[in-house]
């Protein structure tokens, strides 16, 4: 009985011991290690610049953007109309007629 329970009391102990092993690499994902003429250095990556690097900038709905969602929602020849601060409007044509798609200018260009 008490070789059981000897067995059962160390894996419960390796066990929590080894869960921080497996928690620390998360933690670790905005920081680069960056070898050059002065040493190594840590530098904490900013998170936008690396959105930048698939075609979404961190500010908000260019009108290219917006073009390509107004074509994806069906409309024929978009044109941006009006852009201000809080909304980009893109004008086109759908099987209907003239259409009017408004989009938040906000990344991913949401409808509004």
């Amino acid at each position: 009985m008490f070789n059981i329970g000897s067995k059962i009391w160390l894996a419960a102990a390796l066990s929590i011991a080894a869960a921080p092993i497996f928690v620390m690499p998360a933690s670790a994902q905005d920081v680069e290690l960056r070898i050059g003429p002065d040493g190594v250095r840590p530098v904490i990556r900013d998170r936008d610049r690396n959105s930048d690097r698939y075609g979404e900038r961190g500010r908000g709905c260019s009108p290219g953007e917006a073009r390509a969602a107004a074509r994806d929602e069906g409309l024929r020849r978009p044109e941006v109309v009006r852009v201000t601060s809080r909304s980009v409007t893109v004008e086109g044509m759908t099987r209907r007629g003239p259409d009017r798609i408004t989009f938040a200018n906000r990344r991913g260009c949401p409808i509004i």
